[in-house]
C-alpha cells in the first residue's frame, strides 16, 4: 500500500517528552527481548554439548536446510567454482574494495610499537601483536555481503592474525550452497576456513569449536539480534566479542541547502536492509521535511520487493526529527549514536566538531552510505544500538592487543623506589615493598 508520508515524523525535538525522546533513543525497547534470549541461549548450549550435532539441527530447524557434518566445512572445489561465478565486475569491486581496506588499515598498523624514555633511566611502551585466532560471522537470508567478508576479513589479514575462521550461512532455499562471491573475496584474501551454519548457531561453534570448527579467541561480525545476542551470550564462556553489531541504522543531519532527492535516495539506503533497520533524518527545516516525504514517497515505488517493504519499515523505525536549530541536530544525533551517519549541510566541516558519538561520519553529499560500504576503506562494520558511543567499528585494531613494556636502570630504579614503599606500606603489601628494599640492599 502505498503511503504519501512514508517517514515517521515525530516531531519537533524542544517539545518531544522525555518518554518520547527515550522511545527515540533506545530504538524502542531492547533488542534482546526474554524469549529472544532464551532461544538463543538454546542454540548456543546445544552447541556446546553436541558441536556439529547442535550445529546441523539448527540449521534444519531455522534454516531448512539438510547437510552433513563433512559439510560444514566448505571444500576447494566449491572455491574453484565460485571464481566461475563471478563476474569480471564484480571482481574488479571486490579487490578495489580490498585495496582501499588494505591503505586504511595499514596506515593504522603503521602505528606500531612505540617506546620513550619517561624520565632518565626508565623507558616505556607497549609492543603490538594480533590475537592468535578470530571467528568471522559474515551475515546472508535478506541479502548477500561479500563487503562484508572485506570488511571483517581485510583488517583480520592485514593485523597478522593466524587463524582465520569464517561463519556463512547458506543461502536461503538452496542445497547449502554459500554464496560465492563470499568464497571468492575470502580467497582474495588468503582464507580458507569457512564454515557453513545457522548465525547463533556458527556464533557458539566458534567460541567452544566443535569436530569441523575450530574454536578462537574472538568473534566478530554484524548480522541480526539473535547473531548479536548470541555474540554477548558466548562472553560468559571466555570468547571475546565486540559491542554491538545489529540491525542496520543511519542518521542524516540536513539543513535547507540539501537537495531533498539525493537526501531521499540516502535515506533509503540503509533502509532497504530489512525491517528492523532504521532511518533517520535530523534537521532544523520544515520544508525539508515536507519535499524528502515526497521524494520517498517516489523512491520507494521504485524498489522491488521486499526492499520496498524493508524501507517502508525502516523509515517508521526511525523517522524524522524536527530541531529548533543545526547545533540541535547534533545534540539529538550524540543521543542518538548512530551506526552510519551523514553530514549533508551547506558547511559540514561546521558541524563536524560537534559529532561526538556515531560509528561513521560521512561528510557532504558526494560521501554516500553505500560509498563506505563498499569502496571507501573506513570500516562499515560499526556498533549500532547506541554503542558507538563507547566503541569503534571494526578496523586492524580489532585484531591487535597491546602489551606494555618498561625497563629500569639502577639509578631510575632507586629514584622511584621511595614511591614504591610508600604506596606498599599504606595497601598493606610488605612484599611489595620488599622488592625493591631488597633490592637497594644489594646494590
Amino acid at each position: 500500500m502505498k503511503i504519501d508520508r512514508p517517514m515517521l515524523e515525530r516531531g519537533r525535538w524542544s517539545q518531544l517528552s522525555e518518554e518520547a525522546r527515550q522511545a527515540f533513543v533506545t530504538r524502542g525497547g531492547s533488542a534482546f527481548d526474554p524469549k529472544l534470549r532464551d532461544g538463543v541461549l538454546e542454540i548456543v548450549e546445544d552447541v556446546r554439548a553436541n558441536g556439529d550435532e547442535g550445529l546441523i539441527r539448527a540449521m534444519k530447524k531455522f534454516d531448512n536446510i539438510e547437510i552433513n557434518a563433512d559439510d560444514i566445512r566448505v571444500k576447494p572445489k566449491e572455491f574453484e567454482a565460485a571464481r566461475k561465478k563471478v563476474s569480471p565486475e564484480l571482481l574488479a569491486a571486490i579487490r578495489d574494495l580490498i585495496s582501499h581496506l588494505r591503505s586504511f588499515n595499514e596506515q593504522l598498523m603503521s602505528h606500531g610499537n612505540w617506546q620513550f624514555e619517561s624520565e632518565p633511566g626508565l623507558i616505556v611502551g607497549e609492543r603490538v601483536t594480533p590475537i592468535a585466532s578470530v571467528g568471522l560471522f559474515v551475515p546472508s537470508g535478506k541479502g548477500s555481503y561479500p563487503s562484508v567478508m572485506a570488511q571483517l576479513g581485510t583488517p583480520a589479514v592485514v593485523a597478522g592474525v593466524k587463524e582465520i575462521a569464517v561463519i556463512v550461512p547458506p543461502i536461503p532455499g538452496s542445497a547449502g550452497e554459500v554464496d560465492p562471491a563470499v568464497l571468492v573475496v575470502a580467497e582474495e584474501l588468503g582464507i580458507k576456513d569457512v564454515f557453513r551454519a545457522n548465525g547463533p548457531a556458527g556464533i557458539a561453534a566458534l567460541a567452544f569449536g566443535t569436530d569441523r570448527v575450530p574454536k578462537v579467541r574472538k568473534v566478530m561480525g554484524p548480522g541480526s539480534s539473535p547473531v548479536a545476542c548470541a555474540q554477548i551470550e558466548v562472553q560468559r564462556f571466555g570468547t571475546a566479542s565486540v559491542m554491538l553489531l545489529g540491525p542496520s541504522e543511519s542518521l542524516i543531519i540536513a539543513d535547507s541547502s540539501t537537495d531533498p532527492y539525493i537526501l531521499a535516495a540516502d535515506l533509503l539506503n540503509e533502509a532497504e536492509h530489512g525491517p528492523d533497520s532504521s532511518s533517520i533524518l535530523v534537521t532544523d527545516s520544515a520544508e525539508l521535511i515536507a519535499a524528502v516525504q515526497v521524494e520517498l514517497a517516489k523512491q520507494i515505488e521504485e524498489l522491488p520487493a521486499p526492499r520496498n517493504e524493508y524501507a517502508r519499515k525502516a523509515l517508521q523505525n526511525g523517522g524524522v526529527v524536527l530541531t529548533d536549530s543545526i547545533e540541535e541536530a547534533a545534540v539529538v544525533t550524540n543521543h542518538y549514536a548512530p551506526e552510519h551517519m551523514i553530514i549533508a549541510t551547506a558547511d559540514p566541516h561546521a558541524v563536524l566538531p560537534l559529532i561526538e558519538d556515531a560509528g561513521e561520519i560521512l561528510l557532504g553529499t558526494n560521501t554516500s552510505v553505500s560509498m563506505g560500504n563498499f569502496v571507501i576503506g573506513c570500516p562499515a562494520a560499526l556498533p549500532t544500538g547506541g554503542f558507538a558511543k563507547v566503541s569503534s567499528g571494526i578496523t586492524v585494531e580489532a585484531f591487535l592487543k597491546k602489551s606494555a613494556i618498561a625497563e629500569a636502570t639502577e639509578s631510575a630504579m632507586r629514584r622511584m623506589s621511595e614511591t614504591v614503599i610508600n604506596f606498599a606500606n599504606h595497601e598493606g603489601f610488605p612484599a611489595h615493598a620488599a622488592s625493591v628494599a631488597r633490592r637497594l640492599n644489594r646494590t
